[in-house]
This record gives C-alpha cells, sequence and structure tokens, in this order.
C-alpha cells in the first residue's frame, strides 16, 4: 500500500494472503488510519486550493451543481519552488459553499500561506482570514500540478475500486496523499507507517465499516 503507486485492492490483497476479501478491506482501512496526517504541521508558502467530483457524469449536471450524486470533495497542494506538488491534502465535502470550503483551511493550511484558488465564490468569505488570491481557472496556465494530482486520485479510485461508501472516501484520500507527502522518502516510508500503526489508539471493528 505504501510502496506501489496504485495501492492495492481488497480482493487482490484477499487472494495473495489467502484471507476473505472482507478481512483485507477491514486491514486496509486500519492502515489507512494511520496514514491520517496529524494537522500539526500545515502546508505553507505556495498553495493552490480547488474543489471536485468523483463519480460517472449525469444528465444536465454541469459544473459545481449541489443536486448531483457524485461525492464531492476539496484539494489543496503545497508547492516547491519548481512548481512541483510537495504535499497534499484531499477531503470530502457536503457541497462547495464556505462553510464546506473552510475545513480544509482550518485543518491543513498555515495562515501565513500565500493561496491561489479560481474564482468560485465559495472562497470569497475564506479571503477574510486567509491571503487568497483568486484568479481564472485554467488547468493549462494556472492550475496544472493541482489539476494533475485531482486526476491522479480520481484515476486511481476509479481504476482500483469499484465502488467507494460516503464513511471510507477520505480513508481513501489519506492514503492517496501519505505517498505523496512520502514520496520522496521512500527508503523510510514503510518503517514510519509501522510506527505510526504501533502508536496509534486502537482501531475496533465497529469503527470501520466495510465497504
Amino acid at each position: 500500500m505504501v510502496t506501489s503507486t496504485k495501492g492495492l485492492s481488497a480482493g487482490y490483497m484477499g487472494v495473495r494472503y489467502g484471507v476473505t476479501e472482507k478481512t483485507a478491506r477491514l486491514w486496509i482501512h486500519k492502515v489507512r488510519e494511520a496514514m491520517e496526517q496529524s494537522g500539526n504541521h500545515p502546508i505553507q508558502g505556495n498553495v493552490h486550493v480547488d474543489e471536485f467530483v468523483l463519480g460517472d457524469r449525469e444528465k444536465d449536471k454541469v459544473g459545481r451543481n449541489y443536486n448531483v450524486k457524485k461525492e464531492k470533495a476539496v484539494t489543496a497542494v503545497e508547492l516547491t519552488g519548481e512548481g512541483k506538488v510537495k504535499r497534499m491534502y484531499a477531503m470530502r465535502i457536503e457541497d462547495f459553499s464556505a462553510q464546506s470550503l473552510q475545513y480544509m483551511f482550518i485543518n491543513h493550511i498555515s495562515r501565513n500561506a500565500k493561496i491561489t484558488t479560481d474564482k468560485w465564490k465559495g472562497y470569497r468569505p475564506i479571503v477574510e482570514a486567509y491571503d487568497i488570491t483568486q484568479i481564472e481557472r485554467n488547468s493549462v496556465l494556472n492550475f496544472k500540478a493541482l489539476h494533475t494530482m485531482i486526476y491522479q486520485v480520481k484515476s486511481w479510485i476509479g481504476t482500483t475500486y469499484s465502488w467507494v461508501s460516503d464513511f471510507n472516501i477520505n480513508r481513501c484520500f489519506n492514503e492517496f496523499c501519505y505517498r505523496i507527502k512520502c514520496s520522496q522518502s521512500k527508503a523510510t516510508i514503510f518503517n514510519n507507517l509501522i510506527t505510526k500503526m504501533v502508536n496509534m489508539q486502537k482501531v475496533y471493528h465497529n469503527q470501520i465499516k466495510y465497504n
């Protein structure tokens, strides 16, 4: 899970290790719990933020439509001086309002960060508390690295898993973002995760749904 770019499905893991798919899925979710970032080190510097949806196209539902069945999410990336992704966070949101979007900023972004978003109105109230510059949305010119990450996480979830429940979508984001964060330290990524799993509080069966 930590060294594979595409991660592992419960079906594949069950066959590989001789356990049921249900047991494999439970184990994967427990590992993802350990992959959750502490929030003690918010991203800073040059930060890009955008929202996206997960799911198939819906007829007559385009743009940031509130009445869609797709999963809604927001992501933020910290960029290096060369414009490459250094760290990433993603989380499920109920809608695209400022009330939902603000939790990405509160939980994961430093107040000192220089943040860039598109001109979606949901970011306007947040400008009062953060240094936000709003520019036109253009994936080629303005948000290339960010939209590459969005494409990758959507493609990974869509091709590896046939379906992910609302309850577990953030755990999938934990896994993807953990691999992005640790991609520059692959020699220690496995040992670091084992240490987190040993030191974290116990996760019981009834705390994790199997879907």
